[in-house]
């Protein structure tokens, strides 16, 4: 399977724009026979959606989706989905012209300077889906610092684990840094789950944050296989031996033994002791 990442500078609430450079690099990963193109977190609108005054949601019928996958290659798409109540910060897999499955992220941070919550409200569920070349399960950006999702994804039998990010750099002297954390995580998650790991970062300044880009693909065995560069636009394309996630899982059964009875009644206590659900 043959996938591109699409380290793009979005720019804030340019949908238009966004759409046609989107469309552009589609169109120059099919002629490399890509088989999907991977775009960054709400990729279609910019990240910063505080600061622009008019409303950036999309629903999933917006005819200008569907387009974007009648290239060739299926399409991740990064967008402020218009949903019938709320809205979500949304990473939709098309195929086709068709939805194949659509992730609602589901950890809004808001401390510092992120305020998800102000503009979106967070997803209800984690699932696995099969497209034609794989199982894949798609985690937005601080999804995948929450360890039992990656966890989850696996045991619902993801092979090929899709991590779309807006991840910048510290903004002040002294400030937090994500990129070591970011290094560390993608290993011990393609290592732990045993699975391929794309991540796409965006690049780019915007309100003050700097993306870093470093978009990077690891193999079921924790290796980074290939790595754009940081801070310029990139597309990257890799080859994955998907059987390989397989392999490794054969090899070293550590998925093996879930115990999801135990979790179950564990979580239940946990639950009914905060009354957090």
């Amino acid at each position: 399977m043959r996938v591109a990442l699409a380290q793009t500078n979005c720019q804030l609430g340019d949908i238009e724009g966004n759409l046609v450079n989107t469309e552009r690099l589609i169109k120059e990963a099919a002629a490399q026979q890509a088989d999907l193109v991977v775009f960054p977190e709400l990729s279609l609108t910019g990240y910063a959606l505080g600061q622009v005054t008019d409303d950036m949601s999309l629903p999933l019928t917006d005819p200008r989706l569907a387009e974007l996958s009648r290239h060739g290659p299926d399409v991740v798409i990064g967008l402020l989905e218009d949903a019938p109540v709320r809205r979500h910060n949304s990473a939709v897999y098309l195929s086709a012209g068709q939805v194949v499955h659509n992730h609602r992220k589901l950890y809004l941070p808001n401390y510092l300077i992120w305020e998800e919550r102000k503009h979106a409200s967070p997803g209800q569920r984690m699932r696995a889906f099969d497209t034609a070349h794989a199982r894949m399960a798609t985690l937005v950006c601080n999804d995948c610092w929450q360890p039992m999702l990656p966890w989850l994804a696996a045991q619902d039998g993801a092979e090929i684990l899709l991590v779309p990010t807006n991840s910048a750099s510290k903004t002040t002297a002294g400030g937090f840094d994500p990129a070591p954390y970011w290094h560390d995580l993608l290993g011990y998650t393609a290592r732990m789950q045993q699975c391929w790991v794309v991540f796409v970062n965006r690049v780019g300044d915007e309100a003050g944050a700097r993306f870093w880009g470093g978009s990077q693909v690891l193999d079921p065995w924790g290796e980074v296989v290939a790595r754009a560069p940081e801070w310029d636009e990139s597309l990257l394309i890799v080859d994955l031996d998907v059987r390989a996630a397989r392999r490794r899982r054969r090899e070293m059964p550590l998925l093996q033994e879930a115990r999801l009875g135990l979790l179950r009644r564990e979580l239940e206590r946990l639950i009914n002791e905060s009354g957090d659900d």
